[in-house]
Parts: structure tokens; C-alpha cells; sequence
């Protein structure tokens, strides 16, 4: 075994922070080795590719990531203009992970199932911070390697571990039965799944902006199948904190999500559901029932066809069960960061940057930042995911002056999860978007049905 220092960082994740956080390593000549579960770079984006966030290109690019970049050429999109994900998985993230500095050190379709220390498990406190991790990994046709590294940073992220539906946190009871007819986060309604859409009946549960956005594509996509119907179901009852800020919104894209979806409502357009706490799925002859507990007692909503979850995501923490982490009891996020992050009491704009210090744990060298680390809270922003990579890969070099240096630029225009299952409405959002099919919000409500260009059936 090398000694502990000439081994290479771990970063799980081959996301937006997972690469910042290589870049920054890179950058300051320290070995890294990323490990992503997909089968490309920024494979989570991918899956939302078809949304447009509601931030510019300027607050969607790490600083040494850009660094990197244009050292090779690379030049920044239209720095005002908003991007969809896949255009931030094409323009940045894969050009990202082909330069020399990183190409050789991302490993695709390596997923990450455990962490240890070499020979120790998680009880033995004698020479830990000596060991290097073990890490176990999964490839595509299920085969296992193991890896080394002297430091972790976890930036896994969480989209691919949905909240269910219940609210409780826990499955609705008939949930597990009628997955297929479930999909959980931001489905391409009016895309590549636009077939098992159009003309259907649609639930759509969640009080954030993906769920805001879903239901502006799927009203959308009955102005080519007009028998789309659409039933909006929330738990809180505060409408005004779910629309948002509309257009004293310092971000113009994000106020005009609510703006527009309001105007839906209130025309009838979308039947809106509210203080609604679903704790049951009943499938019937005429479709899938929610059931619910209100202030009125227990409620069947109308039969609907299809259901979307939009109630956000958790943390899986099955990878590090061997490790000795420091966790917020109630957020399942990075202990030190609670106070700063709990959406009880914070929203997107007055959490305070942090950096090493906040999103490391008792197990010596390992970190979890990006959405990660603020496990269940949705107030986190990409802005300040890329100052956390910052922080983290100084402190690794041994720059501590650098690493507590922490700053936050902007903090009210980066990207922020879109929802929680604690209906923490309208804190921020994102990945959210303005369009989904090159359709403008306004057309949603101003153009006649069958004639806007977008949507499953309508004119090209």
C-alpha cells in the first residue's frame, strides 16, 4: 500500500460540485479520482435535462472549473442567458471532464456502496486517521472493485433517493402497489414521456418548483391533448409563500413560475388541492384514489390516471454506514450545518457560507458537501456548493488560510433544491424551469389550445 498521502482524494459524485471539487484539487496539484454511479458526468442533471433553470450561465460555473476551462480554449455561454439541463451537461460538464487535468481521473459507471478504513471497522479508534479509506464500488455489470484514497469528499448528491409520498415521511399505504403508475421529481411530460401523459388524468403532489413546473408543462401539453387534466395537491395551505414573489422576485425567471401558475389556478386551468396530507393510495375501477387527512377530517380526492411526487429528496446514507459521521438528527445532513440550514427557521438567502470546517465529521478526511450535505433542508444553492468544493480542496492541500476564507457572493441567485417533504413552500427553487419545449411562460395562458408549438400533439 503507498503511503497515505501519495494516494489520490475519493470525490463521489460527477456532478456540478463533485467537478468543481476535482477542478480545485487539480488545480492546486493534488491526485483525485471521481467515481460517478451513471454512466456520464452530471447523469442527475441528465435526468431533468429538459428544464430550464431560472439562474444565468454567470451563477452556474464553478471559478476553477472555469479556470480550467478557458486554459483549454473553452469560452462562457451567453453569461445572462438561462440554461436548460442538458445545455449545462453539454456546454460545461462534459467539456469539463474532457480536459487533461481531469479526463483520466473520472471513472463512469462506478457506483460507490461502502466506505471503511482499511483493516478497521467503524469501532476501532486506534491509528484511524492513518488508514487510508476503502472504498467500495459497484460497476455497471455489478462487478466490485476496491479503491483507496487518504480523504472522501461525498458529493452525491440526493436526486436519486425521492421522498415517497406519505406524509409522514414514510410510504402512503399502497404506495409500493402502484409504482408504476408513480414517477417521482420532474418527468419530460411534454418530451420523451410525453405518450404516457397526454389525456390523462394527473396528480401532481409537492408545494415546490418542481412541482410548479410540472404543472405548467402538463397545462402545455393539453393544448395538443386537450383531455390533460391536471389535480395540484399540497400539504400547507399558505399560498402565498408557495406562489412566491412573483414579480418583486430579485430573480425574474423564478418570480414568473409562481405568477404564471396562479393565473392557471385561478382560471380554473389546474384544480388546486390544499392542506391535504396524503396517507393512502387506493386503486379502483376508475383509477388511483389519494386519501388524505385535512383540518375536515379524512378526504378521497377524484380518481386520477397517473401521479407525480414532487416532495423532494434524502440523503441515502447506506455508503458510510462504516464511518463515523456527525449528522443533524432531524435534516440527516452534516451536523454543524443544521442550525445554519434548517428550512424552519432559514430560507435560501440567510444561510451563511460555510466551507471545511461545517461539512466535515468526526471520521478524520472525510467531507459530504453539495446537496448532501444539507440532507432533507431545501435551502441549499449551487452557489454556495461551489464555495464548499473551494474550502474543502484548500484545506486538503494544507491552505487553511484559504479554506476559512469562506465567502458567498450573490447568495440570493444560485440554484436551489426545488422542494421538502416538510412543505417549506416557495424558499427558493431550481432546478426550475422557464420553458421545457422552447415554449415562453406567458404562452401558457396567452396563446390558444393547439396552436403553441409545444406540447405532446401540438404544431411543431
Amino acid at each position: 500500500m503507498d503511503a497515505l498521502n501519495d494516494l489520490p482524494v475519493a470525490v463521489i459524485g460527477a456532478g456540478p460540485i463533485g467537478l468543481a471539487a476535482a477542478a480545485h484539487l487539480a488545480e492546486r496539484g493534488v491526485k483525485v479520482k471521481v467515481f460517478e454511479a451513471g454512466d456520464t458526468v452530471g447523469a442527475n442533471i441528465r435526468d431533468w435535462g429538459h428544464v430550464r433553470v431560472f439562474t444565468t450561465w454567470d451563477q452556474n460555473v464553478d471559478t476553477a472549473s472555469r479556470r480550467l476551462l478557458e486554459r483549454h480554449g473553452w469560452t462562457l455561454p451567453q453569461a445572462d442567458k438561462l440554461p436548460t439541463g442538458d445545455e449545462i451537461y453539454r456546454q460545461y460538464l462534459q467539456p469539463l471532464a474532457q480536459i487533461p487535468e481531469l479526463k483520466d481521473s473520472i471513472q463512469t459507471d462506478a457506483k460507490v456502496i461502502a466506505i471503511s478504513r482499511m483493516g478497521l471497522d467503524k469501532v476501532t479508534s486506534k491509528d484511524r486517521a492513518a488508514k487510508p479509506f476503502e472504498i467500495r464500488i459497484a460497476g455497471k455489470d455489478g462487478q466490485q472493485q476496491i479503491a483507496y484514497a487518504r480523504a472522501v469528499i461525498d458529493a452525491s448528491g440526493t436526486w436519486q433517493n425521492p421522498n415517497p409520498i406519505g406524509a409522514a415521511g414514510l410510504p402512503a399505504q399502497g404506495e409500493d402497489r402502484v409504482v408504476g403508475r408513480i414517477a417521482y421529481g420532474m418527468p419530460d411530460v411534454l418530451g420523451s414521456q410525453c405518450a404516457a401523459y397526454a389525456n390523462q388524468r394527473i396528480a401532481v403532489v409537492g408545494g415546490g418548483y418542481s412541482a410548479i413546473n410540472v404543472l405548467l408543462d402538463l397545462v402545455r401539453a393539453a393544448q395538443g391533448a386537450p383531455q390533460t387534466k391536471a389535480i395540484w395537491v399540497v400539504r400547507g395551505t399558505n399560498m402565498n409563500r408557495i406562489y412566491g414573489g412573483g414579480s418583486a422576485d430579485q430573480l425574474e425567471a423564478r418570480g414568473a413560475l409562481g405568477t404564471s401558475l396562479k393565473r392557471l389556478v385561478d382560471q380554473g386551468r389546474i384544480q388546486l388541492v390544499t392542506g391535504f396530507s396524503t396517507t393512502e393510495i387506493k386503486e379502483m375501477d376508475d383509477g388511483l384514489h389519494l386519501i388524505g387527512a385535512t383540518t375536515n377530517g379524512e378526504l378521497s380526492l377524484p380518481a386520477v390516471d397517473r401521479i407525480i411526487v414532487a416532495t423532494g429528496q434524502r440523503p441515502d446514507l447506506a455508503m458510510t454506514r462504516e464511518l463515523r459521521l456527525e449528522l443533524d438528527p432531524w435534516l440527516e445532513g452534516v451536523k454543524a450545518l443544521g442550525p445554519l440550514i434548517d428550512p424552519n427557521l432559514h430560507s435560501c438567502g440567510s444561510v451563511p457560507p460555510h466551507g471545511h470546517r461545517e461539512t466535515s465529521h468526526p471520521e478524520p478526511g472525510f467531507y459530504t458537501i453539495g446537496v448532501k450535505s444539507y440532507g432533507r433542508a431545501p435551502t441549499f444553492l449551487l452557489l454556495t456548493g461551489y464555495e464548499q468544493a473551494r474550502s474543502v480542496a484548500a484545506a486538503i492541500a494544507g491552505d487553511t488560510e484559504a479554506a476559512d476564507n469562506v465567502h458567498l457572493v450573490l447568495p440570493e441567485t444560485g440554484i436551489c433544491s426545488t422542494d421538502s417533504a416538510a412543505d417549506a413552500e416557495g424558499c427558493c427553487g431550481g432546478p426550475a424551469p422557464v420553458d421545457s419545449n422552447a415554449c415562453c411562460v406567458a404562452d401558457v395562458v396567452a396563446k390558444d389550445a393547439g396552436k403553441a408549438g409545444c406540447g405532446c400533439g401540438a404544431a411543431a
